[in-house]
């Protein structure tokens, strides 16, 4: 078993040959250090192209949701992302908090930092800013920011209970995120375990959904919310290898999984009357149906 320093020199060097790729050739292959299945592309990420602020150059394709579409950014706004990778959240999210506001990404790959800082620079964007260090151990003062977001990053650190209580450190009081992340829900196939992992987690892996809700109401977090939830499809390809015919029929019932979440929650504290759209105003505006399950 490896410790916390090994599983995040694991994770950079990683994400520094994704840093290096195409777009396709990482989406392709979840974290981009795989041999991919013919059907895998696509199965986490979402599509960003029709965002406002999106940067085609800043997107790796390495994210599982959408966390700026429900982070309820206002003009004005210090947000911070963490795991900016190339900048494409930090690029949506500047232009919710307009040039008033500030964007930080935080990113423990120095190569990943580099794109970003280059990809603000060609765009002109002097109040996105980008901050090599850990996500558990960010190198932002206490109380900064208003939001926080992330895209599928959490499942990538060993201590995910410390990268949360900083983040209740680095919200001010009444501030909240909005965070895309993989967790689990029941036990996996053992022979599955090994390759499920490797699409939730890439490296450090996912944990379980009660868990991962838990951890954040455990810090104090109030008015917790899923935003969206969505299950994650491994190619049958991939579960043939591992299961028989009805071990996969078994599986794909969906009670068992992989799934990624949006979830939301705030620091207590704050401005009371500071209004916040309510979650049934989001999902009506992105056209979500909380019948649906899709929420």
């Amino acid at each position: 078993m490896k410790n916390e320093s090994e599983l995040k020199d694991l994770v950079r060097e990683r994400y520094a040959k994704i840093a290096r790729q195409g777009k396709v050739e990482n989406a392709s292959s979840c974290c981009g250090a795989t041999t991919p299945s013919n059907k895998v592309y696509n199965i986490m990420m979402d599509d960003y192209t029709d965002t406002d602020g999106y940067v085609e150059d800043a997107d790796l394709g390495l994210g599982c949701g959408l966390p700026t579409q429900f982070a309820q950014i206002q003009k004005g706004d210090t947000v911070i992302d963490l795991g900016s990778g190339a900048g494409n959240d930090c690029f949506v999210a500047r232009h919710e908090t307009g040039v008033e506001g500030k964007v930080i990404g935080i990113d423990f790959t120095p190569i990943m930092i580099e794109k970003a800082r280059s990809n603000a620079e060609k765009l002109g964007y002097n109040n996105v800013e980008f901050r090599e260090g850990d996500i558990d151990n960010m190198p932002v003062n206490d109380a900064v920011a208003d939001v926080i977001v992330s895209n599928c990053v959490l499942n990538l650190v060993p201590n995910k209970k410390k990268v949360i209580g900083e983040i209740f450190r680095v919200l001010k009081p009444g501030g909240h995120f909005s965070i895309s992340d993989i967790v689990l829900v029941g036990t996996l196939p053992p022979a599955l375990k090994e390759d499920a992992e490797m699409y939730a987690g890439c490296v450090a892996g996912a944990i379980q959904k009660s868990e991962y809700l838990h951890l954040i109401e455990e810090q104090g977090f109030e008015d917790i919310q899923i935003q969206k939830e969505k299950p994650i499809a491994i190619p049958g390809d991939i579960l043939e290898k591992y299961l028989t015919k009805d071990e996969v029929a078994d599986f794909n019932k969906g009670g068992t999984g992989i799934f990624s979440i949006t979830v939301f929650a705030q620091r207590p504290g704050g401005n009371p009357g500071k209004e916040r759209i309510s979650l049934s105003e989001i999902q009506s505006a992105n056209d979500c149906d909380p019948g649906s399950g899709c929420c």
